[in-house]
């Protein structure tokens, strides 16, 4: 049986056979928010079943491909649709496609989402700039005998998400009138919703916003020595007090609405790319 590392390199070498390009940048397209795709100038685009290893996207609204090419002038691989841990799939295998994007060159993860919003100031549309997180999924994709060659035993997670590369991004929303927030973004195993119980208990935490995604990917993210940026939309507001019935439709309808703002936010984070120096 391969291990991970090799994994990996099969992974890496499927995709450099169809684009030759090194990406300096890689972003995961959450729920409702593959349309980005149309930003980039696309020079190739694989399927993830011709990937070696990748899983196949289930999840609703993500259309299961992986676009390569250039945006803002920075070559960039783009994940249209993401992989969950309520798909059945183990953490191991839904973070893998970040390793492969750290090997294939990448210094930067955007990661996006769609989530539910605890703050009471947040409002169904608005986006937040994820600053921190907590892992409520029950799992970590760094269980298990460590491979140096991907990263250290026990990385250090005192600033997941990169402080200057949030102001970058949060100095866009504001000059470009987005209404965006920064907070902390608490995961989920799902797939169903919370209670009015747990919605409270999650805001007690100190959490702003829960989906079901991104916290696997940020920890191998931070193993592998990436940035990060995360930006996730509020799709419906959960407090527990007024709490109403979830429309999946409408959760998706909502994050398409948000969709122009995300691309102006993603778009800001990968200038930063030509503005400071990431390593």
């Amino acid at each position: 049986m391969l291990d991970l590392f090799d994994k990996i390199e099969e992974a890496k070498a499927a995709i450099e056979q169809v684009w030759d390009q090194r990406p300096r940048a890689a972003i995961i397209l959450g729920t409702g928010l593959g349309g980005l795709v149309e930003d980039i100038e696309v020079q190739a685009t694989i399927a993830y079943e011709d990937i070696p290893h990748f899983p196949k996207s289930t999840a609703t609204s993500h259309r299961g491909r992986l676009v390569c090419g250039m945006l803002q002038g920075i070559p960039v691989v783009a994940m249209e649709g993401r992989f969950h841990m309520y798909e059945g799939y183990p953490l191991k295998q839904i973070t893998l496609p970040v390793r492969v994007f750290k090997a294939l060159g990448a210094e930067l993860l955007v990661v996006s989402n769609a989530c539910g919003g605890l703050n009471p100031y947040f409002q169904s549309g608005d986006i937040m700039v994820i600053e921190d997180q907590i892992n409520l999924m029950g799992d970590n994709p760094l269980i298990g005998i460590n491979d140096d060659r991907l990263g250290p035993r026990f990385p250090d997670m005192c600033e997941p998400y990169d402080q200057q590369l949030v102001d970058r991004v949060l100095d866009v929303a504001r000059r470009e009138n987005i209404p965006a927030h920064k907070g902390v973004f608490v995961a989920v195993a799902g797939p169903n919703l919370e209670t009015r119980a747990e919605y409270r208990f999650l805001r007690t935490i100190g959490a702003d916003v829960v989906g079901m995604s991104t916290v696997p990917e940020v920890i191998v993210a931070v193993h592998s020595g990436l940035k990060v940026v995360g930006l996730s939309v509020v799709t419906d507001m959960c407090l527990p007090d007024v709490l109403q019935p979830v429309n999946v439709e409408e959760i998706i309808a909502t994050a398409n609405r948000a969709e122009p703002h995300l691309r102006t936010l993603v778009r800001g984070a990968i200038n930063t790319l030509a503005e400071i120096r990431l390593a």
